[in-house]
């Protein structure tokens, strides 16, 4: 089992990639935070099920990637024909010169996210935050823009409190421990694991609207070899989220041999995950373009300062390589 010091990375943390063009059939993708964060789980499926082989994709490997800025300068040079990031990253990447484009809509919500203190806690409510110690990852972080959201909702502001970067989602579980911060996120798979442990004074499914957390992105003009690989990876992901809905014991079976976590958390992560609404909105979507998501994303973060200068979501996007009957945008 992993030591909360372990989940170093967000799970929505920026990343880019600048994919370019090889004459190979046999092909990795990369995925931010896989084998670490809630967001890549159904590639796991895809593997395990055969899903990528039986679309026509040769996925050599799924390769991780922690995100911001490493992940922006260390990728740029890639060759992966499919990766899937946080649209920060590739608003940012697209403001730099970059001929990328959103390709598909893979997580439509940040249900992940649940900000819990100790048991004993005296904070009970969100206002009973204001002068308290307010853990997020890092700064212009989704971590940030969401705490900034949940104060918020109760009429507070980030003056209200003290903000406190802790780096990383499992060291913020470990400041929580030893008091550095009084109140800190826990998501998916990590609150799967200490929920027991902590409590819950705010979950995203039930304060925060639908917004895009991953997307899935491609080079502006792949070639024709390179164009299936991505429609076949977008078909085969699609199959896996079917199969977490209609699996998703096995497939939280599958989830912890990836994961490196216990059967029973990784379950727990599934079924929280597959289960989720918000505003209607499942977690892990399709493919399917949900364009105001997109949009409300590209405002959060413009909130933290993370995304500056106008930005034409429409722009971005090409459905060109998803299923005929997603390409409509929601």
């Amino acid at each position: 089992m992993k030591h909360p010091a372990a989940y170093l990375a967000s799970s929505l943390a920026l990343g880019a990639v600048v994919l370019v063009a090889m004459p190979a059939q046999a092909e990795d993708i990369v995925v931010s935070n896989y084998g670490v964060s809630a967001n890549g789980m159904p590639y796991a499926i895809a593997e395990a099920k055969g899903y990528f082989k039986e679309e026509g994709a040769n996925v050599t490997g799924i390769l991780s990637s922690a995100g911001g800025g490493t992940t922006l300068r260390n990728m740029l040079a890639g060759s992966a024909p499919y990766a899937e990031v946080n649209p920060n990253a590739v608003i940012l990447a697209i403001q730099q010169g970059a001929d990328i484009k959103i390709v598909s809509d893979n997580v439509l919500t940040v249900a992940e996210f649940v900000w819990a203190v100790k048991p004993d806690s005296p904070i009970k409510t969100i206002k009973d935050l204001k002068g308290k110690k307010f853990g997020y990852t890092n700064p212009r972080s989704t971590s940030q823009a969401l705490a900034t959201m949940v104060l918020q909702t109760a009429g507070m502001k980030t003056d209200d409190v003290e903000m406190v970067k802790t780096g990383g989602f499992g060291e913020g579980v470990a400041a929580l421990d030893i008091g550095v911060v009084d109140i800190a996120p826990v998501p998916e798979p990590l609150w799967s694991e200490f929920q027991n442990k902590y409590r819950p004074i705010a979950k995203a499914t039930d304060l925060l609207p639908p917004l895009a957390n991953v997307v899935g992105v491609s080079v502006g003009s792949p070639v024709p070899a390179k164009a299936e690989f991505i429609r076949a990876v977008i078909r085969a992901r699609r199959r896996a989220v079917t199969y977490m809905e209609q699996h998703p014991d096995e497939s939280g079976d599958i989830v912890a041999k990836v994961y490196n976590l216990e059967p029973a958390i990784a379950r727990s992560a599934v079924k929280n995950l597959i289960t989720s609404k918000t505003a209607g909105i499942e977690y892990w979507g399709t493919g399917q373009i949900h364009l105001d998501g997109l949009k409300r994303a590209i405002e959060v973060q413009k909130m933290v300062g993370a995304i500056t200068g106008d930005v034409d979501a429409e722009k971005m996007i090409d459905t060109q390589f998803l299923p005929d009957d997603l390409k409509a945008l929601k």
